[in-house]
């Protein structure tokens, strides 16, 4: 069974609740787990940024929009129980329970509502809103990734049509942000040295140059196949050399990738996507144009109260 949207696990968190005791999150995880049957996978899947698995966050926000209708209300510090009005809900013999249900609430609408007049704009999207089954935070994950994901495309589309020079700046300037190459002067000097076949450079793996790593840099178009990365082990042995980093501008075949895990030699391919991504996590040839702090309710705060 896939994991539940977040309106699925509603009715079910409700009836867990109908005994009229004390609850915890963690309970009724264990719980809800059992009930939709998850596998291990399943339990384990991440949100797209890796922070929050997947069916703790959605029950968080089934929780969440009931507690906004007063079908559920927290007692103390992460504990929450049934209230009077999700009892008599539970009466109605409900085969689910969504936001369309929970609209019929007061508390509900103004809960959701930012502003007076924002209740047309409510009434406007109840259907597109029905029929989304991604809690907010999914939401604003997955648009998150849709812009990185646009983003690294854009600098792929750049690293192609630079010149080859540019490119090996650009691959000094990632592994000098990822903690490689000891100085950035030693890191320059190290691409395009060498002038060995099948070497582009060499750079520190670490600050105190402890060992080197080889490097290739290839900006090219078509897939790399197994000839070239064969070349490349070939020159790491000739220097005696243990590890090897292959960067390109495109990908790699499968027969490419199959080589480097069945050879004694450590060689790391990075492909243009891959590149792509380590630039915009390590800030290189990307600017920040927004940034949005996400909020959560400090729980100790209150506690004094």
């Amino acid at each position: 069974m896939a994991i539940p949207d977040f309106q699925r696990i509603m009715l079910p968190l409700l009836k867990f609740c109908a005994d009229g005791q004390e609850h915890t999150h963690r309970e009724s995880i264990d719980v809800l787990t059992q009930e939709f049957g998850l596998t291990d996978d399943e339990q384990k899947h991440l949100l797209p940024s890796g922070q929050q698995l997947v069916f703790h966050n959605r029950v968080a926000w089934a929780r969440a929009y009931m507690k906004m209708a007063n079908l559920l209300e927290n007692t103390r510090r992460g504990v929450f129980r049934i209230t009077e009005r999700g009892t008599q809900v539970l009466g109605q013999s409900l085969s689910e329970i969504n936001l369309r249900f929970l609209r019929q609430f007061p508390e509900f609408i103004e809960a959701r509502a930012s502003q007076k007049d924002n209740r047309k704009v409510e009434d406007a999207s109840l259907i597109s809103d029905e029929l989304e089954s991604k809690t907010p935070a999914e939401r604003l994950e997955e648009a998150y990734m849709t812009l990185r994901e646009n983003l690294a495309s854009e600098l792929i589309s750049q690293l192609k049509s630079s010149a080859p020079d540019f490119f090996e700046k650009v691959v000094v300037e990632v592994l000098i942000k990822m903690g490689y190459g000891g100085s950035r002067k030693d890191a320059g000097q190290a691409i395009g040295r060498s002038g060995d076949e099948g070497i582009d450079g060499i750079i520190k793996e670490d600050r105190l140059g402890l060992d080197i790593i080889y490097i290739q840099a290839k900006k090219w178009e078509n897939t790399i196949s197994r000839p070239e990365i064969q070349k490349f082990a070939g020159a790491l042995q000739g220097k005696r050399a243990r590890k090897g980093i292959f960067i390109t501008t495109s990908d790699f075949s499968q027969s490419a990738q199959e080589y480097v895990s069945s050879i004694d030699s450590k060689i790391i391919l990075i492909d243009g996507q891959q590149l792509a991504q380590l630039m915009i996590d390590f800030g290189v040839g990307v600017a920040t144009d927004a940034t949005y702090e996400l909020k959560r309710l400090d729980s100790d705060y209150f506690m004094e109260n």
